[in-house]
């Protein structure tokens, strides 16, 4: 069996559609996930480059993909209210929850996959503002993380899985990385599948 660390942000629309698509993607083959919430903002910086919603006409041209993937994907997809939003207490409440469970083969700084789908969907269904103070108090108290979603351990553990994954030779989200190698967005997951058969 082969393991998969899948890095995300949940600012990444690309991500939350890969999220959705990787069980159909991967049907067949053998492999087990570990989910590591990184820092996209932090991975842009370390390669010098400006996110796709920093350029006006690759934003347009996104917002339009990522809609008309969902659609052909059958996966329920809404634009948030306000694109790009700053997404570290969404990073950290997830880092928090994976402290919090009861899996002891997690990797540290890892969670499962029902916290990142929690996540994924506060932020892609619906269109409500992401990053509104009010929704991530009710998410927060609906995941019951392990630890302080703002303390030092939770901080620390989101800047390593970042680390690891620019280590990891990641430049963008959804990276996904098995035995040494790294397959990035959604479109590699037809990839990803070959290797792993």
């Amino acid at each position: 069996m082969k393991h998969i660390t899948f890095y995300l942000d949940f600012i990444s629309p690309y991500a939350y559609l890969a999220f959705e698509e990787m069980p159909r993607a991967l049907m067949g083959q053998s492999y087990s996930v570990t989910y590591k919430p990184i820092l996209f903002a932090a991975l842009l910086k370390h390669h010098g480059q400006l996110g796709p919603a920093e350029i006006p006409a690759k934003r347009d041209w996104t917002y339009r993909q990522v809609s008309w993937l969902a659609h052909g994907l059958g996966v329920d997809f809404q634009m948030p209210a306000a694109h790009p939003f700053n997404p570290l207490g969404l990073l950290r409440l997830a880092v928090a929850a994976g402290l919090g469970g009861a899996d002891p083969a997690q990797q540290p700084g890892g969670c499962n996959r029902f916290v990142v789908e929690t996540l994924f969907h506060h932020v892609w269904r619906g269109g409500a503002d992401a990053a509104d103070a009010g929704r991530l108090a009710a998410v927060t108290t609906m995941l019951a993380p392990g630890r302080d979603v703002n303390g030092d351990a939770v901080k620390a553990l989101l800047k390593a899985n970042t680390d690891e994954a620019i280590a990891s030779g990641a430049f963008g989200v959804p990276t996904f990385a098995v035995d040494g190698r790294i397959f990035w967005g959604l479109d590699g997951l037809p990839m990803l599948a070959g290797y792993l058969r």
